[in-house]
């Protein structure tokens, strides 16, 4: 594909910003050639991606295309700003199609840039049930379904941020003593029902387990806080981040701030009354985290930015942060506000609200 083809499916995915559930209308050939020359990119690149802050990082979207334009106005849109996607881009929404083939695009317009990682709904038996197959079936083939799984099977599933950030859909694995094994797992693969990779895109904390429990979504493991923080301490880590459930306020703190989860879609399935949210990492390492309220509700302003740390004494490249929040609009922002004690320990105790997707 051409840059011109390439910038014309871009412009008209970009074109029913501001009209919600507007569909693009693509062509067979032209989602067929996204899929391939973006299955290239994926092999070409590492299993576990080495990537460089400033970065923003995404969750779960599930087809929810308006807020992904959203999260693209309020970000800025490639190359103004370097993303991660966490996966889970199909499934539950009403425009899943629109949502990767915009992804896919920018990963083949941008792909030093922009960054796309597997969920576990990058998966043929899963999306098979949740949407997807659906939405291809109804507006295309069952043909193009396939095209889409064996781009899918490529998928990197996790990446590392400054040598100190990793970041993957799920969690952390049994199976999991060294990151080596990350980056030797073999593509194109489909995700196995047991083992490393089906945990790095399915396994959930728990505050409720000590080392590893049982998973109530009948798939992997919970892990506790000790596992969190003995697994960063081997690895010379400083935090975790991934997505795969959602929370109320769009990202939420675990283990003393040494896990972070983010979920990008607000109003998930129109049924929960959840924020999104958005990770900015600096330069030094520093996080702040940019808040996409549910559209429907229409509040006084329609995004909200919370910078957050762990608590604790920072490892070196890793900045202890004061709390500041602006809000967009007319931006205003408080700085120099530190977090209380008393404030640190209501973010952890936040951690119930975890809802199963």
């Amino acid at each position: 594909m051409d840059s011109v083809a390439l910038d014309g499916i871009i412009n008209r995915l970009l074109e029913v910003k501001g009209r919600p559930g507007k569909q693009v209308q693509l062509s067979e050939s032209e989602i067929r050639q996204l899929c391939v020359q973006s299955k290239e990119i994926f092999l070409q690149q590492p299993n576990l991606l080495e990537l460089e802050a400033p970065i923003k990082i995404c969750g779960d979207i599930h087809g929810q295309y308006s807020d992904l334009l959203r999260l693209f106005e309020y970000g800025g849109l490639p190359p103004k700003s370097n993303y991660l996607f966490l996966g889970d881009y199909v499934d539950r929404g009403k425009q899943s199609l629109e949502t990767i083939c915009l992804l896919l695009a920018y990963k083949i317009k941008y792909p030093e840039n922009f960054f796309l990682l597997r969920g576990n709904h990058e998966c043929a038996s899963v999306n098979r049930i949740y949407g997807f197959y659906d939405e291809c079936k109804r507006r295309f083939n069952v043909r193009i379904w396939k095209v889409f799984t064996d781009c899918f099977n490529c998928l990197p599933v996790a990446a590392l941020i400054d040598e100190k950030i990793l970041c993957m859909h799920g969690g952390l694995s049994p199976d999991l003593h060294d990151l080596d094994q990350i980056r030797n797992l073999q593509r194109p693969t489909d995700v196995p029902e047991t083992g490393l990779l089906c945990d790095l895109l399915w396994s959930d904390p728990s505050k409720d387990v000590r080392e590893w429990g049982m998973n109530d979504r009948g798939v992997s493991y919970t892990f506790g806080p000790d596992k969190v923080a003995e697994f960063l301490q081997k690895q010379d880590l400083d935090l975790i981040c991934r997505a795969h459930q959602v929370v109320e306020d769009g990202y939420e703190f675990f283990a003393d701030r040494q896990l972070v989860t983010i979920f990008s879609a607000p109003n998930y399935c129109g049924e929960f009354d959840n924020a999104g949210a958005m990770m900015s990492v600096d330069e030094t390492l520093m996080c702040s985290f940019q808040i996409l309220k549910p559209a429907e509700k229409k509040p006084k302003f329609g995004f909200g930015s919370t910078t957050t740390t762990k608590p604790g004494t920072p490892q070196a490249k890793t900045k202890s942060f004061e709390d500041h929040v602006a809000v967009s609009g007319d931006v205003k922002s408080e700085t120099g506000h530190k977090i209380s004690t008393q404030e640190k320990k209501l973010l952890e105790g936040c951690n119930s609200s975890y809802l199963i997707v």
